[in-house]
C-alpha cells in the first residue's frame, strides 16, 4: 500500500492514543466494579489487565528522485543508508494493546450478613486495588497527552513543511 510519508508519524501517535484510551476504559471498568462480587459468570469481577505490544508493518513508499546529487561525508559505513532512491519499502510502528482478566484469587472479607457471604462467612471480592487503578490512570493519561503533544508537532512540521 502506498503512504505518505508526511502522515506516518501521525498514524504512530493515533495508535497510541486509541491503545490509551483502551487502557483507561479497562481501568474504569476496574474501578466501577471494585465491589461486585457477583457477575453473570458467576463470582466476583475479574480485574482487566492491559498489555502493550510494538506492531510493525510494511508499507511501499513513493519518494520522487532528487533533483540535486547530495555528497555527503559520513564516519562509519551504516550512517548514512541511501534510502532516497524512488521508491521502496518502509516500516510503521504502531501499539496495540490487549486487555485480559486477571486470574488472582479474589480478596476474601468476613462479612457473615452479606448475600454472598460462603458458609465460613466470607465473601469474595475482586483483587481490584483502588490506589493502584488511580495510579494507572494518571499514567495513561500522561501517556495519551504525550500522544495528543506529538500529533500536534507533527501537524505543526507538516504545516511548515508545505510552506516551503
Amino acid at each position: 500500500m502506498p503512504i505518505d510519508p508526511l502522515f506516518s508519524s501521525l498514524r504512530t501517535s493515533a495508535s497510541g492514543l486509541t491503545a490509551n484510551r483502551r487502557w483507561m476504559d479497562a481501568i474504569a471498568e476496574n474501578l466501577a466494579n471494585a465491589q461486585t462480587t457477583r457477575t453473570a459468570d458467576g463470582g466476583p469481577y475479574r480485574r482487566k489487565i492491559t498489555t502493550f505490544a510494538e506492531t510493525k508493518e510494511q508499507a511501499a513508499i513513493a519518494l520522487p528522485p532528487p533533483k540535486h546529487k547530495l555528497s555527503l561525508e559520513t564516519t562509519h559505513q551504516n550512517h548514512l543508508e541511501p534510502t532516497h532512491r524512488g521508491s521502496g519499502r518502509v516500516t510503521l510502528g504502531g501499539v496495540q494493546e490487549q486487555t485480559s482478566q486477571d486470574d488472582s484469587e479474589p480478596r476474601w472479607v468476613f462479612d457473615p450478613d452479606h448475600p454472598d457471604a460462603n458458609e465460613e462467612g466470607y465473601v469474595a471480592y475482586p483483587d481490584v486495588e483502588v490506589v493502584n487503578e488511580m495510579v494507572d490512570l494518571i499514567t495513561a493519561s500522561r501517556a495519551y497527552e504525550a500522544n495528543v503533544t506529538a500529533i500536534n508537532a507533527a501537524k505543526a512540521m507538516n504545516k511548515k513543511a508545505l510552506e516551503i
